[in-house]
């Protein structure tokens, strides 16, 4: 039996649709909308969307079902799904369906949305919280909706972080393993990372040791690393204060390098200062252009904080910007041997050229 749901915005904007995955009373979060056709199961498992609703533009989600092969992490951490059309036919053996996916994890989900509608809201208005939730349940989903914190004033990490250091991580069935004699030793710092960035250093002969969020200096110098690599994650980089301050003291001391979250926390640690964007960049399309090479790619891209270009320090150079918008996509600083990247380099949105960005990884750590 078909259960009817409404997605409702904060400015009190409302989408009728119908619900799918687990039965929750309300899913609530900052609801983006996401421009790829395939890719919906890494977006899911993307530890960078914990607190939010992913809305996929791509008019049919699910088609080709759910492998445990492509889990980005150990489980769904987007807060809900909301698509246009759910597929609910056959999916290939060995595969379940998007739908049994969700249900699974507790996760819910909305169709029947009108997608288009709601992305061209969200780029009008901005990215903003929702809650989605069946009729007999408005009242306490309104209540919950008025006095939920914003995404700038939720600290995310500590809910997507290991806990304990992990030296050489097993990343499960369709990753690479560890190298048996490693070129180089990353200590990466796990603000929410996906597995492909560490399957992406393993394919380059790179062993690791992933830490907590919580890590101190001295416990990353007493790893002995060629570099220190700080990880994607969710939320806004001016909550970290404690990464930023551990990174500030590490730099001069090692490379420091870093994807998404981890390019804003080496912003604001090397003097510069970040800023929420409108409705971010989220999708598998992003033109990204090399201010080195003058050549241009397309990237995978997931964020709603950029670094402010005018912040940075005078020794400070743009590595990439956005061909479409001009923001700063990547940054360099010989001076303080530092070097990052917006966008996603490891989540090969076709071509894999972004992977070439772990090679200059690999050389300029020491």
């Amino acid at each position: 039996m078909e259960r009817q749901a409404i997605l409702k915005l904060k400015d009190g904007t409302e989408f009728r649709g119908t619900a799918f995955g687990a039965e929750n009373e309300a899913s609530i979060g900052e609801v983006v909308f996401n421009t790829g056709i395939p890719g919906y199961q890494e977006i899911l498992t993307d530890p960078s969307y914990a607190g939010q609703i992913v809305t996929m533009t791509s008019p049919m989600i699910g088609n080709y079902g759910i492998t445990a092969d492509d889990n980005e992490s150990d489980s769904i951490k987007a807060s809900a799904l909301v698509v246009k059309k759910l597929y609910r036919g056959p999916v290939q053996q060995g595969r379940i369906t998007l739908d049994e996916f969700m249900k699974k994890e507790g996760i819910s989900g909305i169709e029947g949305v009108d997608t288009r509608a709601l992305t061209l809201h969200l780029r009008t208005y901005g990215s903003q919280n929702a809650v989605i939730f069946t009729e007999d349940k408005r009242k306490e989903a309104e209540e919950l909706l008025a006095t939920f914190p914003e995404i700038t004033e939720r600290d995310l990490i500590d809910g997507v972080s290991v806990h304990k250091a992990i030296t050489n991580p097993e990343l499960g069935t369709g990753f690479e393993k560890a190298p048996k004699n490693p070129k180089k030793h990353f200590s990466l710092i796990d603000y929410g990372i996906k597995r492909s960035i560490i399957n992406c250093l393993y394919k380059r002969g790179a062993s690791v040791t992933l830490f907590p969020h919580t890590v101190t200096a001295d416990e990353i110098l007493k790893d002995n690393p060629d570099a220190l690599f700080l990880s994607n994650g969710p939320g806004d980089p001016a909550l970290l204060h404690d990464a930023v301050s551990l990174v500030r003291s590490l730099i001069g001391k090692l490379p420091i390098e870093g994807i998404c979250l981890g390019h804003q926390i080496i912003t604001i640690a090397i003097g510069g200062k970040t800023e929420k964007m409108k409705f971010g960049h989220h999708g598998s399309n992003h033109p990204v252009r090399d201010t080195i090479t003058g050549k241009t790619f397309v990237t995978a891209q997931n964020h709603g904080f950029m670094t402010v270009r005018s912040s940075l320090p005078e020794t400070t150079s743009i590595w990439f910007e956005n061909a479409n918008d001009n923001t700063v996509e990547g940054l360099y600083d010989e001076s303080l041997n530092v070097r990052s990247v917006q966008f996603h380099p490891e989540a090969s949105p076709g071509p894999e050229e972004a992977e070439a960005i772990f090679d200059v990884f690999m050389e300029k750590a020491r």
